[in-house]
This record gives structure tokens, sequence and C-alpha cells, in this order.
């Protein structure tokens, strides 16, 4: 075995013994608290009781009532249903704050600030708080209080601006891209907060927003745009800094080709025998490809329709030149790399008809990734006021008052 692959000795996972309170909904925030989760961090979804986080119906599809976007974005987690319009519930949540180390919150500053959960109040009564406030706009600016959506965020950011096919409309990329970056950004900020925290007891205010992240991903585009570059319009990924750099049709389906280097184009000449394209003075370097980029184009299409892609990607693959079909969901589930790195994880108790997917990170220490099932609504209510220090009666006249929270059936068990 490869020492790169080897695993190292077990040991405590890095965000064991964190507490994080988490009241945000949709998928930004569950998807930031997952990946702490997934570190080892004790995770408690603080949810309303009458219908839980906003995900949890989004759908179809549903597996036995249960949304596949919510289970997504939910494993390793436990769940406390509090009423937060009620003064007891918002007593009850800042006793659970007390115990924590981390707060995340998705709400609008304005509320936040009614109902005293806002980064300074709370940070006031728990100094060493990481609080992470996540939105669509960010806590400062003029638009600071407006709701924000990964649709509007990609609107907003120039995102959906280059993309689409050439000559058509800006399209959304159809996936919940500035939720889930937003996610990575937010945990990787809490994180780093959490080691200051450790190491001088000291805690933060994590601003992180839909429309910086889109903008981040922009980044490259933003800084060509201002150092004179046309402003982009969708091209159908065609226009990238680098040629050839986007799909092709060959006899059979379509594939990317990315040549990232001078010595790499002159490869891929040979291959799709293009000689005479490998041998022009004016196609020597990047800057003259990206100039002649149409007439490469239209030459390389032609040399690709004659084969199948399987055809073509042995002999890129043979050159070392960078190529992928372009997959459907229903191959890339089938991907045998995919398989071999257990990316897929079945949502326990749903025979493979729920999943979620791996973080994109892995720890030669954790080699075996914890995999809990979603928690139901509330299903934590119970163990966590208990801990808390609430009786079993007024853990039930809390439930009977719905200010909290629980499965019936875990009601009545408990009383």
């Amino acid at each position: 075995m490869s020492d790169i692959l080897r695993p190292v000795k077990a040991v405590t996972p890095p965000l064991a013994g964190i507490r994080v309170v988490d009241m945000t909904t949709s998928y930004a925030g569950p998807t930031a608290s997952m990946y702490l989760a997934d570190l080892g961090a004790d995770v408690i979804k603080v949810e309303n009781p009458l219908h839980g986080d906003d995900a949890r119906q989004w759908g179809p599809p549903f597996v036995s009532d249960a949304s596949a976007w919510f289970a997504s974005a939910n494993r390793n987690k436990a769940s406390v249903a509090i009423n937060l319009r009620d003064s007891e519930g918002k007593e009850l949540l800042l006793a659970l704050l007390d115990t924590a180390d981390v707060f995340l919150q998705n709400m609008n500053p304005a509320k936040l600030e009614r109902m005293g959960i806002d980064g300074p109040t709370l940070l006031s009564r728990n100094p060493r708080l990481v609080y992470c406030a996540m939105s669509g706009f960010g806590l400062t600016g003029p638009d600071s209080g407006l709701p924000g959506y990964d649709l509007v965020a990609q609107a907003r950011s120039g995102l959906m601006s280059v993309t689409g096919a050439k000559g058509g409309t800006p399209q959304r990329v159809s996936t919940a891209l500035s939720d889930i970056a937003t996610g990575m950004c937010a945990a990787i900020a809490i994180n780093a907060a959490l080691v200051r925290q450790q190491r001088e007891g000291v805690g933060e205010i994590v601003d992180v927003s839909l429309l910086d992240t889109d903008l981040a991903l922009m980044a490259p585009r933003i800084a060509a745009y201002t150092a004179g570059e046309t402003e982009p319009a969708p091209s159908g990924g065609t226009d990238s800094v680098l040629a050839v750099y986007q799909p092709f049709e060959t006899r059979d389906r379509s594939i990317v080709v990315a040549i990232g280097n001078d010595a790499m184009w002159q490869r891929f000449c040979g291959v799709v025998d293009l000689p005479e394209l490998a041998a022009d003075p004016d196609l020597l370097d990047n800057a003259g490809r990206r100039l002649h980029r149409e007439r490469i184009t239209s030459a390389v299409a032609v040399r690709l329709a004659d084969r199948t892609a399987d055809e073509w990607l042995a002999r890129l693959s043979a050159a070392d030149v960078p190529a992928a079909p372009v997959q459907s969901l229903s191959e890339v589930v089938r991907d045998p790399q995919v398989i071999a790195r257990g990316t897929l994880l079945p949502v326990p108790g749903y025979e493979g008809e729920l999943v979620s997917l791996r973080p994109p990170f892995r720890l030669a220490s954790m080699p075996e990734l914890r995999n809990d099932p979603f928690p139901a609504l509330g299903a934590d209510s119970h163990a966590l006021l208990t801990e808390l220090g609430y009786s079993a009666e007024a853990i039930h006249d809390l439930v009977q008052r719905q200010i909290v929270g629980m499965p019936h059936d875990l009601e009545r068990t408990q009383r």
C-alpha cells in the first residue's frame, strides 16, 4: 500500500467535545454544521416545533416522508424543537447557548436584535462563543436585511451572466452551488475561530454570505474583466482563459478536453492528427491559441466527431492529456472512482433509497466516517432538556404548552 493511502492510527476526531448549536434552515447553514459534525463536533439543530427546518418539506422526492434534500445535509446531528416566539422558549435557547462553543444562525439581523440573540449580545453573555451569521448579503451594507437564496446570489454575483449556451440567456448552475460553497466557507472560518478559542479562550463573530461566496467563485472572471478583458457572456463553456478547454462532440457523446500548457498542446495535436496546428507559430502559446480559438476548435471538432468517446478518451489518456466524458447522474453514481472513494453514503434505515455525500475531504485518522441518519424533528428535546436540568414533569409541561416539541411516542415513553 502506498504511504499516502496508509491510514494513521485512529485518534479522537479533531472537533470531538465541541458543541455546535445550529439554528439555520434550508441548505447553506445545515451544510456547514454537517461538516463540523463529520469532524467530530456534537451538533444540535434547533428547529421550529410546528414544521422544523424548511428543507424537511423540500420535495419531491420523498422517501417515507423524508426529503432527499434534507437528508443530504443533516446527518450526524441531534434535533431539539423550541418555540422561540415564547419567552420561555428563548430562555431555553439561551441556556443551551451557554453550553455551546459555536452558534450558527441565518435569521434577519433586525429580528436577531429584537430577540437578543445577535452576535454582540451573545458574546457579552458567553465571551468564548464562535458566532456564525449566515445570510444572503452579509451583516453590513444597504441590503443586509434582504432575504437571500442560491438563485438570487448566482444572479447578483454575475455567475449566471457567464453560464449558459452560447448566444443564449443566462442560466443558473443547476445545483445548490451558492449554498454548498457558503457552507464550506463557514466551516473554514469556524474552524479557524475555534483554534483561537481553544488557545486564547476568546470568541468571534463570523459573517458569511451567499453573495460574498459567489463573488469569490467569480474571482478570476472579475479580475480578468477589471484588467481589460471583454465583458463575458454565456458561451457554453467555451471561453476559458485556457485554449483548448471545453466540451466537444464525439461520434456518440460529449467529452471535455483540458489543455493546460504548451507541451500538452503538442501532445494533443499528435493524438488528433493535426500536425499543421502543432507547427503553426501563431499557436505555440496559450495567448495565441486564445486569439485563434475558433479556428482551432473548428478543426478539432471535425476530428473528434470521427471516433467514439471511448476511443478518444483512451488515446488522450495514453498521451497524458486531461479529458473526461460528460456524465449523467446515472453514470456518476456508478463511476468506479466514486465507488472506490466511498463517496455515496446510504442513509441508515432507507435501504439505499436515500443517500448523502461524503464530505470533500478525507482524514487518515478517520478512515470510517460517522454516518448517523438525520434526526426526527425534536427527537433529542427530552435528552437535552434533561441535561440542562429540567425535570420530566417540567419537560412534559413545556411540551403540553407547545414551547417544546418532540415525537409523540417519545414523549409518552419519557414520562
